[in-house]
């Protein structure tokens, strides 16, 4: 069935089912639902991928089909889909928002959105078409800004895998992101050990070397030095508590 003839078929059993009551007006609207499922179904596609089964969104998105059907004033405009997929798109991130939030915003946005998502239905449907961010602005008195800023928060609820393609080529987010360079982990420790080696006694340098240049192991140096493995274990043990005293107050002298 064609959109032009889903639209003129739902308009028809609208149109009968505000003269109809009872079990005949019921039957009617189950009529509307099934035959505009493949919109819901549709919309709840826009959202896969991102951390909840097809099967819950579609369901979700025929709740609110049934909900927009069943509220549908047809005086108010002739067309269900202009009242009925603002409905099933707020509802569908209002499951999201409910279910978690990979990127939490600032509580207002929170706190404006379920405002939005109801003045979106009202004015979609007087208006019939969808409202701007200014109409829903002046709707809900709040600023446009935040307005917008809550309608862009839709995507906070996923967050994108590193293995996405995001370009033409096929390259994946986790490609396109920078590297750490290892030379910069070498020179932050060499700026905050440095100072800190240099005030350590000729002895206890000579230990460091050995250790970690010579790659010595604590026996050998035992024997260089002439004492046990485990006065070695200990002169070590010291010397590192005397480097982190002296990093540490560097960077309280730094930071006032």
């Amino acid at each position: 069935m064609s959109p032009e003839e889903r639209k003129s078929r739902t308009s028809d059993l609208l149109d009968r089912a505000t003269r109809a009551s009872g079990a005949e007006r019921d039957a009617l609207l189950e009529q509307v639902i099934v035959m505009n499922i493949p919109v819901a179904r549709s919309l709840a596609s826009r959202y896969r991928n991102r951390g909840q089964s097809q099967e819950e969104l579609e369901q979700v998105a025929c709740l609110a089909l049934t909900r927009a059907v069943q509220g549908f004033d047809p005086e108010r405009g002739d067309d269900l889909l202009v009242f009925a997929v603002p409905t099933i798109l707020g509802e569908l991130k209002r499951h999201f928002r409910s279910a978690s939030w990979a990127v939490r915003p600032p509580r207002r946005v929170q706190e404006i959105r379920p405002r939005l998502a109801a003045a979106e239905e009202e004015l979609a449907q007087s208006l019939g078409r969808p409202p701007t961010p200014a109409e829903l602005a002046a709707e809900v008195d709040a600023p446009v800004n935040e307005v917008e800023e809550a309608l862009s928060c839709g995507d906070l609820a996923h967050a994108s895998s590193l293995d996405e393609p995001v370009s033409e080529t096929g390259s994946t987010l986790a490609e396109l992101l920078p590297t750490a360079d290892a030379g910069f982990e070498h020179s932050e420790a060499v700026v905050l050990l440095g100072p800190a080696c240099r005030k350590l006694k000729p002895r206890d340098r000579r230990i460091l070397q050995m250790r970690f240049y010579e790659q010595m192991t604590q026996q050998q140096i035992a024997d260089e030095l002439g004492v046990t493995q485990v006065q070695v274990s200990r002169l070590l043990q010291r010397i590192f508590t005397d480097l982190r005293r002296a990093v540490a107050g560097s960077a309280s002298s730094s930071a006032a």
